[in-house]
């Protein structure tokens, strides 16, 4: 069995549901600081002016060392009326909005208080509308208090796996000696990044790959 653990993400990239896929059981990783500027409360959507893109920002009341089940929405922006609005504006023509715009749509119907629970479920909606049958655990609902290297080997063993699957750049942040000692297997997602069709594609703005996974369900579907 393997097992990936990642921290939720707000609309997430391909490679973070390719990892997803590859996976037994995926741990979402709430229970750890919220990092400013990264990607827990943002992502890039493709759009139709100069510079191809844009940030499409969940804006938030935070205190430092907060984790990310604890940081909370600014309940005094409306957010979740600009992102429908730049994902109509910009995806209205796309061979498969009208396929699943609705259900995405229904993500800002709700009203968010914490940035977490945002997360999560927009994780698990774009897993399931792209067809992913992995199994999905939160990882505050798991007894495990360790830290850095031991939380991820401690995790692994909460969840009955054997083989931990790390993402790219694992060695600036893992200590791969403790790992072997633990018993568990490691390996290391390799993943390269597909062009596909993409709405607003032409040769002064072409291709634009790292976008919310958003972009190539809208255009390429399941």
């Amino acid at each position: 069995m393997i097992c990936a653990i990642h921290q939720p993400q707000y609309l997430p990239w391909l490679g973070y549901f390719d990892k997803m896929s590859r996976a037994d059981v995926f741990v979402l990783l709430d229970n750890v600081q919220f990092k400013k500027n990264e990607w827990q409360n943002r992502n890039r959507i493709r759009t139709s002016n100069d510079e191809g893109w844009q940030w499409l920002t969940v804006p938030v009341c935070h205190e430092f060392g907060q984790n990310i089940n604890e940081v909370k929405i600014k309940p005094t922006v409306d957010w979740r009326s600009q992102h429908q609005r730049a994902f109509e504006a910009n995806y209205a023509r796309a061979p498969y909005f009208k396929s699943f715009w609705p259900e995405i749509r229904s993500l800002y119907e709700k009203e968010w208080l914490i940035l977490g629970d945002l997360n999560i479920a927009s994780v698990q909606l774009l897993a399931r509308l792209l067809g992913i049958k992995t199994r999905i655990v939160i990882a505050s609902d798991l007894s495990v208090s360790a830290v850095r290297t031991q939380r991820l080997i401690d995790i692994c063993r909460a969840v009955d796996c054997g083989t931990y699957l790390a993402g790219a750049g694992a060695e600036d942040y893992m200590d791969f000696d403790l790992f072997q000692a633990s018993g568990i297997k490691m390996e290391v997602q390799q993943y390269e990044h597909p062009v596909y069709p993409q709405l607003w594609s032409s040769p002064s703005t072409p291709f634009i790959s790292h976008l919310s996974a958003v972009d190539r369900l809208l255009n390429t579907g399941e």
